[in-house]
């Protein structure tokens, strides 16, 4: 045989490995090696920033709150509660803007002088960041209780990643909307798990990470879902606990309605209006329990209890919201400007706190804006990812989960939208 057939051959045969389902297993096992390589002794241990775990413990003592008070991590939610001068109990916040100064705010969002304070009588602590995750660290923690360990947890979801971005890319290869070859799908779905600041979060636990992994995850989950419409529940499903890991995520929504009317059209718009229904319904069901739970703590439907947080950006929020055009500058700037600094002195290059452009850490990302073919998915996922990125740009909290990432990671990108890696 000659050597371009012996090539030929070579190439089929891997083709067809790749192919075979019990290659996603090997994927998996592969992936965890990887990061279980990788994260060291981090491994063995809780991370300083558990907040999850702890969620996950309070619920199975009957509570929504973190009492007794956590003994470690950053951005907790804390919600003091005053008796006022005449006798009544009230929960909420001392504003500290200039413009707010001296103005108690409560949970039903009335704003009463601080002169009206009788006194304090403590304050109670919350995980603001969306509840789904603690679901996974609920075996942990009724072992070890708040000991439990959350960096394990959040690698062997890390791991998902690879296999489920490979069989997404072979889903849409079955369905004719994407012409590469296994081979190729292989080594997209490896740059997505491994080449991206997904991959440093992977491995260190912490609250903010673990959120971008599962979100990433569940991403995948919605993608694989969605394709020709044929899983509209499971869709929905992955959809709805995204947001409940990473809020900006439920705006990768259009996608999946441009898929079910690709699929259907107008002659069939009974079929379209059903494929629709089924896929809102589980949305529908996680966002009410989101609603209940967040009423249960702070009192409003859509607090996830950002707006309790002790942090720099406080007085910026009282005065901007939580969402503003305000920040959407600065955001991008984070995201997209941001090079290391060269010194003359050891370790002679230096990385700001808020890590590096998205573009510098992930220089294949520049493959989107010249996609090879643009098929019937090229629209809805830029949209999609243009909505979930707005939202999260429009953010106050963005530079400080982007200086996290940089502290360690060196990476200002949010690994939150894999709609990214079915784009190229």
């Amino acid at each position: 045989m000659s050597r371009a057939g012996q090539g030929h051959a070579d190439a089929a045969s891997a083709a067809g490995w790749l192919q075979r389902r019990w290659c996603l297993l090997v994927l998996y096992a592969f992936a965890a090696l990887v990061l279980t390589a990788t994260a060291g002794t981090r491994i063995a241990r809780q991370s300083p920033d558990p907040h999850f775990v702890y969620q996950a413990d309070a619920w199975l003592h009957g509570q929504v709150a973190i009492e007794p008070p956590p003994e470690k991590g950053d951005d907790w939610a804390k919600v003091e509660t005053v008796l006022l001068d005449d006798g009544s109990k009230v929960r909420g916040r001392r504003l500290t803007s200039r413009k707010k100064r001296g103005i108690f705010r409560t949970t039903q969002g009335d704003e009463l002088p601080v002169s009206r304070i009788r006194r304090s009588l403590g304050s109670t602590s919350y995980v603001c960041f969306p509840p789904f995750p603690s679901v996974l660290m609920l075996p942990q923690a009724a072992i070890h209780g708040r000991r439990a360990n959350d960096v394990t947890p959040t690698l062997l979801v890390a791991a998902l990643v690879l296999p489920l971005g490979f069989a997404t890319l072979g889903r849409l290869r079955a369905a004719g909307l994407s012409r590469r070859t296994p081979a190729e799908d292989l080594w997209l779905a490896m740059c997505l798990a491994f080449g991206t600041v997904l991959f440093f979060c992977s491995v260190q636990g912490r609250v903010w990470f673990t959120a971008h992994v599962v979100g990433v995850a569940l991403g995948l989950g919605y993608l694989y879902c969605t394709v020709e419409a044929r899983r509209p529940i499971g869709a929905g499903l992955c959809l709805g606990l995204a947001a409940m890991t990473r809020t900006p995520m439920a705006f990768l929504f259009p996608l999946f309605l441009a898929e079910a009317w690709r699929m259907t059209g107008r002659a069939e718009r009974r079929r379209f209006l059903v494929l629709c229904a089924r896929f809102a319904v589980p949305v529908a069901l996680i966002a009410a329990i989101g609603v209940a739970y967040n009423l249960a703590r702070f009192d409003q439907p859509t607090e996830f209890g950002h707006s309790y947080l002790a942090v720099r950006q406080q007085s910026q929020m009282e005065e901007s919201g939580l969402f503003s055009i305000d920040y959407l500058g600065r955001n991008l700037a984070v995201a997209l400007a941001l090079l290391p600094q060269f010194s003359s002195e050891a370790p002679h290059v230096v990385i700001g706190g808020h890590g590096l452009a998205l573009w510098f850490t992930t220089p294949v990302l520049f493959f989107l804006l010249w996609p090879r073919e643009r098929g019937s998915w090229h629209r809805p996922l830029w949209l999609s990812v243009a909505l979930s990125t707005t939202c999260r740009f429009s953010s106050c909290s963005w530079p400080s989960a982007a200086g996290r990432s940089g502290a360690w990671a060196r990476g200002s990108s949010s690994p939150e939208s894999p709609s990214t890696c079915s784009a190229r």
